[in-house]
């Protein structure tokens, strides 16, 4: 298995809509990407501006063709200007 997080902060003026559509990404991922086992994506009123992605692939190969869908590249255009910081974390083993 392989691990990804993703920690997202995002405009405030955007956040709704990049809730709204990062849920909908997850959605793909999951129905789309048999590789893609787990998306979860993680909100908390007290964090308004930052969103947590949990994801969990088959191993690396998948999530790097999770990187090349349409659907993420489609993703990933649409809100690169709602975002102001992206720090992702690969984790190789499950111990």
């Amino acid at each position: 298995m392989y691990c990804v997080t993703v920690l997202f902060e995002v405009r405030p003026d955007r956040y709704e809509a990049f809730r709204s559509r990062v849920v909908r990404q997850a959605n793909d991922s999951i129905e789309q990407e048999s590789g893609c086992h787990r998306f979860d994506v993680w909100t908390d009123p007290a964090r308004s501006q930052q969103v947590y992605l949990y994801e969990i692939y088959e191993d690396r190969a998948a999530f790097d063709a999770h990187l090349q869908s349409k659907h993420f590249k489609a993703f990933d255009q649409e809100v690169a200007d709602w975002v102001t910081d992206k720090q992702v974390v690969l984790w190789g083993e499950k111990r």
